[in-house]
């Protein structure tokens, strides 16, 4: 498997070196005869790729092509690094510091994620023998936190953890929240849901493409019978605060295929690393501004600030003629290259396919029928480190389906106060909401009918309803300096809000919505979380793999020789292959999975 970028450069250049050798053989040839020496052939100019977005799809599109010899240039209407990226607070940085550190939300980077990974290796990273991956910190613990009873800390252990030594008072907690979290789950529900787990890792592809896609998580875990505990815990849990997809509509296809990558992950099978990564810094720092600098050596060019308005398709030639798209300064102009990659968010990408287009593709009008919804950041900046825990938090009892973590506390090369702000601030407490359109506990209004103001102090009685409920103050308001909302959403409190970063959803039937990398139009091909691939989720790695995907596609449209992408798919345990076998007969028979009783 090709991890390197030098084994490419080197091929694009032998491949030159070839060409110009082959161009000298043709012109010395004729003259040994005695013709009339003829002029050196100009070297063929490398094909021009415009990439349409600049967030991980585009960049890593970008990426591939740039070491395959390709000139491209990027689009990007806003900043890049898209919903991945980093952000300054304004008008924070004082006294010769770093504006604070804010973020569209808070992401991590699992050890089920192969590719990304891969492009992380070959971003070079001051002293860093493997990049921007060497930047990757694993948390030490993850945490239910449950509003009225104690929370449930759960270790992340990984090789060469250590884990931190607990007091009594938090052993007694633990213990606590264990066995309160096991008498409140009825031992029978437990033992349900463990068998369809086992139904579902044992199911043919075919069932899990067809029944179990056409079949809601809620539905498939029979939730409505259950305890209020097993929905909130393995229903919802597992959706609406890590997916951002409601467990009463998410495919168990999508919903299920994550919880088994996750527990061959846990079990060490598979794996690039641990469960659960972060970046030891903001994500600008540690990733994406080295990133762009090491592109911008690969020779790629970047247009910030330029809107793509259309693809223009030229029905005659059955290609895309042009970019239509707008500049800083608001005109708009034709940009023209010998293959487009498209790579916007599907919401983006989607206004710009026009009539003729979508007849001549009949999968991009079918993308019209995928879904996207809400799932949006906020930090909260304090001034005393609030003693929460070393990973993320997942406020499942929340109306608003929080998840959280403190994020200076594993910046170990950043002292926060003295680097960031005002040097008041000292942590960061990074949140993701991921529910939009439920009643609050202090308004009584959806996050959608709030004010940005309303908003904030809404999540933040949320936060300490989860953490401030059994005997001590873990969030204290005098502690919290400011705080900061994704600037994607506005119209916050007025009937019509708007959100310009949202998040593909799943909801039962979206898997055979998703389009392919490489189009009917042989100079167009689609990149973006939406673009199918193996993982089937809205993540960093499906936009890092359907890139890789549309290059791969391009190579094979242009005849080029250069290696392909490698894309690495989920991991599959070979122990079940057998039982998946003995499914397919069985699902082709009609019949049931051996293991579902119902």
């Amino acid at each position: 498997m090709d991890r390197t970028g030098s084994s490419r450069r080197t091929f694009v250049a032998g491949a030159a070196a070839a060409t110009g050798a082959v161009a000298a053989g043709m012109i010395a040839g004729p003259a040994a005869l005695g013709a009339a020496p003829a002029a050196a052939a100009e070297p063929s100019a490398p094909q021009s790729v415009a990439v349409l977005g600049g967030g991980v799809a585009g960049l890593t599109a970008a990426h591939e092509l740039a070491e395959r010899g390709f000139r491209v240039t990027v689009y990007e209407r806003r900043a890049l690094g898209g919903k991945a990226r980093s952000m300054d607070v304004p008008d924070s940085a004082h006294g010769g510091r770093r504006p604070l550190p804010a973020e569209h939300g808070f992401r991590f980077i699992p050890g089920i994620y192969h590719n990304l990974p891969d492009t992380m290796r070959r971003i070079p990273f001051p002293g860093n023998a493997n990049g921007v991956w060497d930047n990757l910190v694993a948390p030490a613990e993850m945490s239910f936190a449950r509003t009225g009873r104690e929370d449930l800390r759960i270790p992340l252990p990984w090789p060469g953890h250590r884990p931190a030594e607990l007091t009594l008072d938090e052993i007694r907690r633990a213990v606590t929240a264990l066995l309160g979290t096991a008498r409140s789950i009825p031992l029978h529900e437990t033992a349900y849901f463990a068998d369809r787990f086992l139904v579902f890792l044992t199911s043919c592809d075919e069932r899990r493409d067809d029944t179990w896609e056409r079949t809601p998580w809620w539905e498939f875990l029979r939730a409505e019978r259950m305890s209020y505990d097993y929905q909130r815990i393995l229903a919802v849990g597992l959706t609406r605060n890590i997916v951002a997809t409601k467990a009463e509509e998410a495919s168990t296809r999508t919903v299920a295929t994550l919880l088994e990558a996750f527990a061959f992950n846990a079990l060490g099978r598979g794996a690039d690393g641990p469960l659960d990564r972060i970046l030891n810094l903001p994500t600008n720092e540690a990733w994406i501004d080295p990133w762009v600098a090491h592109l911008t050596g690969l020779g790629v060019e970047f247009r910030i600030g330029w809107t793509v308005r259309e693809l223009s398709y030229d029905s005659g030639a059955g290609r895309i003629g042009a970019a239509v798209v707008e500049d800083p300064q608001g005109v708009r102009r034709p940009v023209t290259a010998d293959h487009y990659v498209s790579a916007m968010p599907v919401e983006h990408a989607r206004r710009t396919w026009g009539a003729a287009l979508r007849a001549a593709d009949p999968q991009l009008a079918r993308c019209d029928r995928l879904e996207t919804d809400w799932m949006t950041g906020i930090q909260f900046y304090l001034t005393e480190h609030a003693p929460l825990l070393a990973g993320h938090a997942n406020c499942i009892d929340s109306p608003w389906s929080l998840t959280a973590i403190q994020q200076a506390r594993h910046w170990p090369s950043r002292d926060f106060p003295a680097d960031y702000g005002d040097g008041a601030a000292v942590d960061c407490l990074s949140v993701d909401i991921s529910e939009w359109d439920r009643p609050g506990i202090l308004y009584g209004k959806t996050a959608k009918q709030c004010t940005r103001a309303e908003v904030a102090r809404e999540v933040w009685a949320q936060l300490k309803a989860a953490f401030n409920d059994t005997g001590r103050t873990v969030l204290k308001d005098s502690a919290l300096h400011s705080w900061f909302l994704d600037p994607g959403v506005d119209g916050l409190g007025t009937p019509n809000p708007t959100n310009e970063d949202q998040l593909l959803v799943h909801p039962v039937g979206t898997f055979h919505n998703r389009p392919k990398a490489a189009t009917a139009i042989p100079n167009l091909f689609l990149a973006g979380d939406y673009v199918a691939v193996d993982i089937d989720l809205a993540t960093m790695e499906g936009a890092n793999a359907s890139a890789r995907q549309a290059v791969n596609a391009l190579l094979a449209r242009t005849g080029s020789s250069a290696p392909r992408c490698t894309v690495q798919p989920l991991f599959r345990p070979p122990e079940l292959e057998a039982l998946k076998r003995h499914d397919r007969l069985r699902y082709r028979l009609g019949l049931p999975n051996a293991l579902d009783v119902g």
